[in-house]
């Protein structure tokens, strides 16, 4: 696949999303990068600033996203915020990659968990890499199952995950990368 036909969409924050955009910027690739006003904004190539009206576009039920998630999140507006740019980035990527750590209950942790889950459940190619196992992961609609080498194959795909990014998941997106792109 050709670098220059890709584009990578994600949110701009520090940790995870901020490495896929770097990887991407490295390999000639654009980026889309879906942030809203006030948002702490790690990378600034590609920026999309969301209106209220399409923040509004991605807008969940909290107590939805909560019974899903198995647990429960605080309605504030930073919160919400964060959940709606996480749905354009899975909307508009094809097939979605993550970086954090997969619980018990098959779910992602954190507010990256809702990009994880928003993507089964628009039956989207869904890769984790767990920084806890040392491993990646895919979802095979029903189970997690280890992948051992994802390469992206969809020129519009989506990176996202922790804003905590240890060095084995920093390794991890780039090795991706140069499966991918080299």
């Amino acid at each position: 696949m050709n670098p220059e036909d890709c584009v990578l969409f994600s949110g701009a924050a520090g940790g995870a999303e901020a490495a896929f955009g770097a990887a991407a910027e490295r390999q000639g690739i654009d980026e889309v990068n879906f942030t809203f006003e006030g948002h702490k904004d790690a990378r600034t190539r590609g920026i999309r600033v969301l209106t209220h009206e399409e923040l509004r576009e991605g807008d969940v039920s909290l107590a939805y996203v909560s019974k899903l998630m198995h647990r429960q999140y605080k309605d504030t507006p930073l919160f919400r915020k964060v959940l709606q740019s996480i749905w354009h980035q899975v909307n508009q990527g094809q097939e979605i990659y993550v970086v954090g750590r997969i619980l018990r209950d098959d779910t992602v942790k954190g507010g990256t968990g809702w990009g994880a889950e928003f993507a089964k459940l628009c039956n989207k190619p869904l890769y984790v890499f767990d920084q806890d196992k040392g491993e990646w992961f895919h979802w095979t609609g029903e189970a997690w199952a280890t992948e051992e080498a994802p390469v992206i194959t969809h020129p519009h795909f989506a990176g996202t995950g922790t804003r905590f990014l240890e060095p084995n998941g920093e390794a991890a997106i780039e090795a991706l990368f140069q499966r991918s792109f080299a």
